[in-house]
C-alpha cells in the first residue's frame, strides 16, 4: 500500500515536469498514472475492509476525469469531465453518509459553504458563459453539499481525514476553474494538481 503512495507521488512530480514543458505525451502518460495508484489503493482497502464502495466509485469516478480533462478546451470533453467530477464528489457525499453523520455539524458546515458556493460563483460569472455556467453552477453545488456532509461524517467518527480530504478536493478544484476560466498559468497546476492528488489519497485512506 506505501509503495503507491509512493507511486502516485512520484507521478504528480512527472505530472509537474510534463506541465512546465508543455509536453502533451507525458501529460497522457503521467496523469493516467498517478490516478491509477489512488484507485488501486481504494480498491485493496475495499478488499481488506468492510464497505468503502461509495468512496471507491468516487475515486474512480475522479481517475475518468482526470484522463477526460487532459483534452484541451471547454467542448463536449470538458463537459463530459466536469460531469465525471461531479460524480465523484456525489459519491464521496454518499459515502460520507453511509459512515454516520451529525446533522448539527453538517448543517453549520452548510451554511459556511454556501456562503462560499456564493462568493466563487461571483468570482466565475464574468468569466463563464452559456452553455457552461449552468454546468459550473451545479457542480458547485455538488461540491458545497459534499464538504458539508464532510463535515457531518467528521464529527461523528472523529476521522479528521474525511472533512481534510474533502476540503483539500474542493480547494484543488479552484485552481482548475482559474486555469479553465480566468488566466491560466503553471502557478494554477503548481498548486492544485499536489493538493487534488493529496485529497485522494487521503480519501483514499479512510477506506476500510
Amino acid at each position: 500500500m506505501h509503495l503507491l503512495f509512493v507511486w502516485t507521488s512520484l507521478a504528480v512530480v512527472a505530472l509537474l515536469v510534463a506541465e512546465k514543458a508543455r509536453s502533451r505525451s507525458g501529460v497522457w502518460v503521467a496523469k493516467p498514472l498517478a490516478s491509477l495508484g489512488f484507485v488501486a489503493i481504494g480498491w485493496i482497502a475495499t478488499q481488506h475492509g468492510a464497505g468503502g464502495g461509495w468512496m471507491l466509485a468516487g475515486l474512480v469516478a475522479c481517475a475518468v476525469g482526470d484522463v477526460l480533462l487532459i483534452l484541451e478546451g471547454q467542448g463536449p470533453t470538458f463537459l463530459a469531465g466536469v460531469s465525471s467530477f461531479a460524480l465523484g464528489h456525489a459519491f464521496y457525499a454518499v459515502g460520507f453518509c453511509a459512515v454516520g453523520l451529525q446533522l448539527w455539524a453538517a448543517a453549520v458546515a452548510a451554511v459556511g459553504m454556501a456562503l462560499v458556493a456564493w462568493r466563487t460563483l461571483r468570482w466565475l460569472a464574468p468569466h463563464v458563459g452559456p452553455p457552461l455556467d449552468r454546468a459550473v453552477q451545479g457542480y458547485i453545488a455538488i461540491i458545497a453539499v459534499m464538504v458539508a456532509l464532510s463535515a457531518g461524517a467528521s464529527a461523528a467518527t472523529g476521522d479528521l481525514r474525511l472533512i481534510g480530504g474533502a476540503l483539500a478536493f474542493a480547494i484543488s478544484d479552484l485552481s482548475v476553474a482559474r486555469e479553465r476560466f480566468v488566466q491560466a498559468s503553471f502557478t494554477n497546476l503548481a498548486w492544485g494538481l499536489p493538493l487534488y492528488y493529496a485529497a485522494q489519497l487521503v480519501l483514499a485512506s479512510t477506506i476500510g
